[in-house]
């Protein structure tokens, strides 16, 4: 089983950035694709952004493509950094582990078996 406790929201102005981690607990935490999702209220839950097992693929949806990093490292952790911050970004960001036996990403929320709690990111006009 694995734990993820997220980290680093808060509120910054447009075209700002933050950096949210996501702590892991577990021995296997190598063994896990991770993803950042984000959900706004009234609105659906939004990927946005995946990286694999070995942390050399990753992937990321258009609304966040060139604006967004995610990595990982060997200390269980695993990162959003967001760029060039707009207000529709404003949202609660959750990270999320996936078991995988291969080094492919995971794209389908479904398939995540773990969630952190979230932290809030508010981005002001």
């Amino acid at each position: 089983q694995v734990q993820l406790v997220e980290s680093g929201g808060g509120l910054v102005q447009a075209g700002g950035s933050l950096r949210l981690s996501c702590a892991a607990s577990g021995r296997t935490f190598s063994s896990y694709a991770m993803g950042w999702f984000r959900q706004a209220p009234g609105k659906e839950r939004e990927f946005v952004a995946a990286i694999s097992r070995s942390g050399d693929r990753t992937y990321y949806p258009d609304s966040v493509k060139g604006r967004f990093t995610i990595s990982r490292d060997n200390a269980n952790m695993v990162y959003l950094q967001m760029n060039s911050l707009k207000p529709e970004d404003t949202a609660v960001y959750s990270c999320a582990a996936a078991p995988r036996w291969d080094n492919y990403l995971v794209l389908t929320v479904g398939d995540y078996m773990y969630w952190g709690q979230g932290t809030q990111v508010t981005v002001s006009s």
